[in-house]
């Protein structure tokens, strides 16, 4: 899928409903939701591909499975991390526009869904979490919601990178 977008670094010219669909297809060929949401925005920021699907799998189900911090959001952060860099330990103006922009992501997330952890995005509180992934086709999967949070991260981290306001 081609994907639309410029090289403006303060907010970008996205096709927004696009890069969420591929978040969606990404997620639906088999990749975990965090990969799902940053492979679908990691071209902006010209990063590979490969290394973009490493850099990412980790946090997938809610960080390696552990049914913490919902991995489409990890995979927006990631997205976020790169458009407001922190990379410098005594830039506090960098560091305070890096978690703003976290927060802004987050906030609708969990206002919609009420929660951005997991566990509780799938209501599996008393499940325990294997480390083993889930085969995409499979019924544990077919069950989940999880292809609605990666369409709704992808969305708003769209969003946010497109100098858009979220409501």
């Amino acid at each position: 899928m081609e994907l639309t977008t410029s090289t403006s670094t303060s907010s970008m010219n996205i096709d927004i409903d696009q890069r969420r669909q591929c978040a969606v297809n990404n997620f639906k060929a088999g990749y975990n939701c965090a990969q799902s949401v940053f492979l679908a925005y990691s071209d902006l920021f010209e990063i590979d591909n490969k290394l973009a699907k490493q850099i990412s799998a980790p946090f997938g189900g809610g960080i390696g499975r552990l049914g913490e911090v919902c991995g489409a959001l990890s995979g927006a952060f990631m997205a976020i991390g790169l458009h407001y860099p922190a990379d410098d330990h005594n830039d506090k103006a960098a560091k305070s526009a890096n978690y703003k922009a976290v927060q802004r992501v987050a906030a609708p997330f969990k206002e919609k869904f009420g929660t951005i952890i997991c566990r509780d995005l799938l209501d599996a509180k008393r499940q325990k979490f294997e480390p083993n992934p889930a085969d995409p086709n499979s019924e544990f999967l077919a069950k989940r919601p999880c292809a609605r949070f990666v369409a709704e991260a992808a969305e708003i981290v769209g969003k946010e990178l497109a100098g858009v306001p979220v409501v």
